[in-house]
């Protein structure tokens, strides 16, 4: 379900093709949304659900999440923005799969999406399915699932290190409060003493000195590295068994990275956890992961193993984030970036939406979106020159 978009065509001095709605186009969408919104939440308020409504079954017994053709909108007041529109990769077990593209891919929301944290009421998972193996050994359909039930798994099953750590914790809460409420909230029979135990414990075990003090402190009296840790071992309190890191390292100095990415890697053999890692950076990505999902513009581009993705990148769009890394080998001094703008978000074109930004694009490209091609078991890219033996990845991949 979507949003028809009702434009109307004029010109503007000096332009042409210039888009915009009239005041009756946006009652008419705003009308449209209400309708749409209202009839999501009212599904997401049902009580009392039966099990069968949201449990399902995995593709793959050795996967942990599975997203097939999700579609997550935004429905805004001059139209529907699509964030997310029909991404499907799987999340192995004991894996780390890693997300990258340009900020507003869709990354962020696509993990969101797992955790029924979308901005509601404008955003919508409206399409599609996110299966995910639960440690009971029941499989939840996460789109259908109540919200008390979600509540269960949130936090338990499935926790999330958010990308701002100066932001993240509340500024009047002591560290110990916000840390002992997930412990109270998620295991039964757990005591205040208990709680302060296993929090102090975990401090300790994310590298955080004199953890005891720490418990005291509030947010504000730690630094930003410091945060970051007690973000991750309020990730990792109830033991989940998948953590997505939304871009861990970001505003944290060099050493201070490489440090929290060690620790990440140590938890993930500790618990036997599967890591989804979001980030723009590649160094963190061929480090860390063992598969990668590359976005772009709310899709899925192309996807494989961290050496098929670096070693022989298929779609034009990894070939150019590859060429932009900075290495020894720069022509001019000067690091290369990929030409051009994102598509508007609101507007999507019926083709490729790279098109405009691609130096070999063709004909065809002006046709149908190309659909995925599957070159190993594990790589696989959405591309019309993909398939031509004549296609340059190679070269361009280690300039």
């Amino acid at each position: 379900m979507g949003l028809k978009n009702f434009f109307e065509r004029k010109k503007i001095e000096g332009v042409d093709n210039t888009m915009y709605l009239t005041l009756r186009e946006e009652r008419r969408i705003s009308k449209e949304n209400n309708r749409i919104i209202k009839y999501y939440e009212r599904q997401k308020a049902r009580k009392n659900v039966p099990e069968e409504e949201y449990l399902t079954q995995m593709r793959d017994p050795n996967n942990v999440v599975e997203f097939d053709n999700l579609h997550t909108y935004f429905f805004t007041d001059v139209g529907t923005v699509k964030s997310v529109n029909g991404v499907t990769f799987d999340v192995p077990i004991g894996k780390t799969v890693g997300m990258v593209g340009e900020s507003g891919c869709g990354k962020s929301v696509t993990s969101l999406s797992l955790m029924q944290l979308v901005q509601a009421p404008t955003g919508q998972i409206v399409e599609g399915s996110i299966r995910y193996q639960a440690g009971d050994g029941k499989c939840y359909d996460i789109p259908k699932v109540p919200k008390d039930r979600m509540l269960k798994l949130r936090g338990k099953e499935i926790s999330m290190i958010f990308q701002e750590p100066m932001t993240s914790l509340n500024p009047v809460f002591r560290i110990g409060e916000q840390m002992d409420e997930v412990i109270l909230l998620h295991e039964e029979g757990a005591t205040p003493e208990i709680a302060k135990e296993r929090s102090i414990a975990m401090l300790k075990s994310v590298g955080i000195p004199m953890p005891d003090k720490i418990y005291t402190k509030y947010p504000h009296e730690l630094s930003g590295g410091m945060r970051q840790r007690v973000m991750i071992a309020m990730a990792l309190l109830c033991n989940p068994r998948l953590i997505i890191a939304d871009e861990p390292t970001t505003a944290l100095d060099v050493t201070i990275q490489a440090q929290i990415l060690e620790l990440l890697r140590e938890v993930k053999e500790r618990i036997n956890g599967s890591i989804m890692l979001i980030t723009h950076d590649l160094g963190v990505i061929a480090e860390m992961a063992d598969l990668v999902v590359v976005m772009y513009a709310g899709r899925i581009i192309e996807k494989g193993t961290v050496r098929e993705i670096f070693h022989d990148p298929k779609h034009p769009y990894t070939i150019g984030l590859m060429r932009s890394k900075p290495s020894g080998k720069l022509k001019d001094n000067r690091l290369y970036s990929i030409k051009g703008q994102v598509p508007n978000p609101i507007n999507m074109p019926d083709h490729c939406y790279f098109l405009n930004r691609c130096d070999m694009a063709m004909d065809i490209c002006h046709g149908e979106y190309p659909k995925m091609i599957q070159y190993s078991p594990t790589h696989f890219a959405a591309c019309y020159l993909c398939g031509e033996s004549s296609f340059p990845k190679n070269d361009l991949a280690k300039e």
